[in-house]
């Protein structure tokens, strides 16, 4: 794709600048003619170098740039795109069904250059067969051999490494070096030099070697890893592509008159009321206001069992109804939406960079120049060696380059962390944080938040018979202001008969604490007990979660609760504990009721009436004496903790993403998945020093056989591309459920 680059018409990208805050730009191109790390760091060098540049990332896996600058330049996009096209790559703005297309015809165009290069090493491997074993084979019939390998190797050649040539005609044209210079080098010296000696052999009866056969061999084998990566990171543009795919294209608004009228989904706004049919899908984030029913989301929350839904319950685009029709009320649409928001979050966690890939973009950064000088140099000995002419020397330096191939090397860490981020996602964890799995997989000791983590986060009210009306209808006007799972349970509490509440003036919301606010001119609170000033807590204490309501000076009023504890929570445990990790509860729920929760899942060590700071505090102290911290809490509340701990885990509601702040969420309604996650990121960090092992290896012991001329281009081209397909199908084995405990 890369000599393209040279014929694009300008680029009109002003529709596809997004505006953030603080007057800052983005802009999303697709970048075609990448292939490596390397690629990428130059990329992201040059991008980053342009003035008011303060961010530019490469996603290999999506094909994507994310630029992001301060200023506000009308020339910017064009500016941004025409130095990637400076470098030899292609550049468009980031259209979806444009992507799908390109990545199909590149799937096609590589699976006919492994064939017609697969048929060409077939045929020509068994007349090479012919000629090494036939030692009585006078010089025309072997020299008519070298010539049908000829006929087949050249038009194989031509055709088979198109991919390649185009590649690196477009990395010179910029005065640039990739990977694929040195392998287009290669294999047109090796069959230049092939029919060289053709031609010798068939004017003077020499016998000369020839390397048709390594030609062909090593697009074969390089096409083959290329299209095995393609088809690893096409993983990740999978899933997101089947996300998409979920988006209804057309919704039904309801008018003011109760009238039905078919839109298209892109034009939906937020505040349009909408029909969803019995079977039909939620068209975009959306407020049940009428109606009851099931919906199935399972492919965005992971909970494989229906959902009921009634009036207030916010619903997710892409939901499918399985019960009555529902009326709603739309929230968020397009990018604001949850399926827009996941699939933001998953190419930025991509596009983030690990210490493995760090350490793969510093190798592949002096790798071109490296193999180059060393090719030359093995050129130059082996011709003042005077060891047989500039024959063999040629083609030793041939051998260095094909061998030194940094394919391997390249794939050691993405190919491993794409394909335990797709196992993740399948189970119901989705990845936010790049490095996240290189932390957790570091972590040896995990804290639980209780309310919403340990316990099912779905409290119900249990003394409202106990309450007075003027005193529930203020709390409630305080509570609909909140996410806090209490305030959630107060308001299902009320149902749908309460009236309209007041709205509360100088409303506030004090992690930790609770809600304050000025309702009919009196100053009222609702939250922790403390806060609300009581000072004796009754003595029937229930052991369960509670509020308190004060108002001005009136006695308050407590809001008793029961949360469950998950079901699974012993398993969760246990498998932990079988990992090696030791547990701790933080609760800031009152220290009896935590210790009840800790006794009953067998927790040693635990601390209740823990407020945000209590709980960071405890973390930093656990991190000043060595130990590597998980945090599993509410990605809203314990926001401060969770950035305290070495690696986070949340299992907040799927409607609360975008403001999470954990490395994972889980998107489902159990927590079976932490000790998943720990043993997939424990396998990912194994695959991973497996994989720079391998590479490393394989150059180390390579290398210096190739310089030494005891290696021919066939063997080079086989060992390189072994290396580059052991590391991937080493990183697939991730794929697959892994046995053991993890460590």
């Amino acid at each position: 794709m890369g000599d393209t680059a040279k014929t694009q018409a300008p680029l009109s990208a002003a529709p596809f600048v997004t505006r953030e805050e603080d007057g800052v730009s983005a802009l999303h191109l697709v970048v075609g003619g990448m292939h490596c790390a390397g690629c990428i760091a130059k990329i992201e060098r040059a991008v980053g170098a342009l003035p008011h540049v303060t961010e530019a990332r490469v996603n290999l896996s999506t094909g994507r740039l994310r630029a992001r600058w301060s200023d506000a330049d009308a020339e910017m996009p064009a500016r941004i795109a025409q130095t990637v096209r400076d470098l030899g790559f292609t550049a468009s703005p980031f259209n979806p069904q444009l992507v799908a297309q390109t990545e199909a015809d590149v799937e096609r165009g590589l699976m006919r250059a492994m064939a017609v290069a697969g048929f060409a090493a077939a045929n020509i491997m068994l007349l090479s067969v012919a000629v090494w074993s036939g030692a009585d084979m006078d010089a025309a019939t072997r020299a008519l051999m070298h010539w049908v390998s000829a006929l087949i190797a050249l038009p194989a050649v031509a055709y088979a490494g198109q991919p390649f040539y185009r590649s690196a005609l477009a990395a010179l044209r910029a005065r640039q070096m990739n990977m694929d210079v040195p392998i287009s080098l290669a294999v047109l010296l090796a069959t230049a030099m092939s029919l060289f000696q053709t031609i010798m052999a068939t004017r003077h009866g020499a016998a000369g070697h020839v390397y048709f056969d390594a030609s062909v061999s090593l697009l074969f084998f390089l096409l083959i890893g290329r299209f095995l990566d393609l088809r690893t990171r096409g993983r990740a543009r999978e899933t997101v592509r089947n996300l998409m795919a979920l988006r209804a294209l057309s919704a039904t608004r309801i008018g003011n008159d109760g009238s039905h009228h078919p839109i298209a989904t892109a034009d939906v706004m937020p505040g349009m009321r909408l029909a969803v049919a019995a079977g039909g899908r939620v068209p975009v984030d959306a407020i049940v206001r009428r109606g009851r029913s099931e919906l199935d989301a399972s492919i965005l929350t992971g909970e494989t069992l229906p959902q009921p839904v009634e009036p207030g319950d916010r619903v997710c685009g892409g939901a499918l109804n399985l019960g009555q029709p529902i009326e709603v009320e739309a929230t968020a649409v397009d990018e604001d939406s949850l399926i827009g928001e996941i699939v933001r979050l998953m190419e930025a966690a991509e596009q983030g960079r690990t210490a493995y890939v760090r350490l793969a973009d510093a190798v592949a950064r002096i790798y071109a120049p490296a193999v180059h000088l060393l090719a030359f140099g093995t050129f130059l000995g082996w011709l003042l060696l005077g060891a047989g002419g500039w024959e063999p020397a040629l083609m030793n330096a041939v051998a260095v380059l094909i061998i030194t191939c940094p394919c391997a090397l390249g794939l050691a860490a993405p190919a491993a962390q794409v394909a335990a981020s797709g196992r993740l996602f399948r189970t119901g964890v989705l990845v936010k944080a790049a490095d996240g799995l290189e932390r957790i997989a570091q972590t040896d000791h995990v804290v639980f938040d209780k309310t919403g983590t340990l316990t099912e986060g779905r409290p119900e009210l249990v003394n409202r018979n106990e309450i007075e009306a003027d005193a529930f209808t203020a709390a409630l006007a305080l509570a609909r202001h909140s996410q806090h799972p209490l305030s959630r349970a107060l308001v299902r509490a009320a149902g749908d008969n309460t009236p309209p509440t007041a709205q509360p003036d100088d409303l506030e919301e004090i992690p930790g604490s609770g809600l304050r606010g000025t309702i009919g001119g009196r100053a009222c609170r609702l939250g922790r007990a403390e806060w609300c000033g009581v000072t004796q807590l009754e003595a029937d204490d229930r052991h369960g979660p509670e509020l308190w309501l004060r108002q001005a000076d009136e006695p308050p009023v407590k809001f008793q609760f029961a949360d469950r504890l998950r079901p699974e929570m012993a398993d969760v445990i246990a498998g932990l504990r079988k990992l090696g990790l030791s547990v701790e509860l933080l609760s800031g729920d009152r220290a009896s009721v935590a210790a009840a929760i800790a006794s009953e899942l067998g927790i040693d060590t635990w601390r209740g009436d823990c407020r945000p700071a209590d709980k960071v505090a405890r973390l930093h102290s656990l991190r000043e004496a060595g130990r590597k911290v998980l945090m599993v809490g509410d990605g809203l509340n314990d926001a401060p903790a969770l950035a305290q701990a070495h690696a986070s885990i949340s299992p907040a509601a799927a409607a609360d993403i975008s403001q999470n702040a954990a490395d994972f969420v889980l998107q489902g309604e159990t927590l079976q998945a932490v000790p998943e996650t720990i043993r997939v990121a424990r396998a990912t960090r194994r695959r991973v020093i497996e994989n720079f092992g391998i590479a490393f290896a394989y150059n180390a012991i390579a290398i210096p056989f190739a310089v030494a001329g005891f290696v021919t281009p066939l063997f080079a081209a086989l060992a390189m591309s072994g290396s580059s397909l052991i590391v991937t199908l080493n990183a697939l084995r991730l794929r697959l459920g892994e046995k053991g405990n993890g460590r």
